[in-house]
């Protein structure tokens, strides 16, 4: 009995090792397959959507991918996102939001400039006085210098728009100005903020005073300006 116990355990053992000696690829028979297949999905490779699919209902047939991060999760460096909803309500709302930027380094500021004047300058003006080269397409293009947009720190009982106003306008968009979600982050939203900011300041008094239309090309050398300070 003792004889025939020990052939049956050498009888198994190769039967084991026989069947884990084919392809090299394969783990052979495994439990939960998932722990052998990973799913995860390789940024920037191609995705077969024979295999993937974006469809929540197909999810049992093939790889449910949907490019969203995990709930509750943002990227590394990103800021939490603005709670306040798009309406009249929520613009007022956002006056209270602070800019978390006190100030910004002689870089900080200069890559500020360069978002600015790619995203911005081309309608508000490189000085941010609503004369950019496109300007006129629209009709009316908001001058940032005029006191209405801004609070003169030689006399804060001028009140003008706050930070988180600004912020919401650039989030959501505002009049003929569409969002700049997808092309500004969170964190560099207030940081061209911050740029405008010294816009502002520059144009002094006589900020509603209104500009001579800026051309594209004077619009394109800020930019390369601001490249070389970025990027000495």
């Amino acid at each position: 009995m003792k004889k025939l116990a020990t052939l049956a355990a050498l009888v198994i053992t190769l039967s084991i090792v026989i069947t884990g000696c084919g392809d090299k690829r394969s783990p052979g028979r495994i439990y939960v397959p998932d722990m052998a297949y990973s799913r995860a999905y390789e940024t920037y490779a191609y995705r077969d959507s024979g295999v993937f699919t974006t469809d929540p209902s197909m999810r049992g047939g093939r790889i449910y991918y949907d490019n969203l991060p995990a709930a509750g999760t943002i990227k590394r460096g990103e800021r939490f996102p603005m709670q306040i909803q798009q309406s009249d309500s929520g613009y007022l709302q956002s006056a209270n939001m602070p800019n978390p930027y006190d100030s910004l380094s002689t870089a900080e500021m200069a890559e500020a400039g360069r978002l600015f004047n790619i995203n911005c300058a081309i309608c508000h003006g490189v000085e941010g006085k609503g004369n950019g080269p496109v300007q006129a397409k629209f009709g009316y293009v908001a001058n940032l210098t005029e006191p209405k947009y801004w609070t003169p720190a030689s006399d804060t009982s001028k009140q003008g728009m706050k930070d988180g106003m600004m912020f919401y306008s650039i989030t959501y968009g505002k009049n003929t100005m569409g969002s700049y979600a997808s092309q500004l982050n969170r964190d560099d939203r207030w940081k061209v903020i911050k740029y405008i900011r010294t816009l502002q300041e520059a144009a002094g008094a006589g900020a509603a005073q209104p500009a001579k239309p800026a051309t594209a090309p004077t619009a394109m050398a800020a930019v390369d300006t601001a490249k070389k300070a970025t990027n000495p």
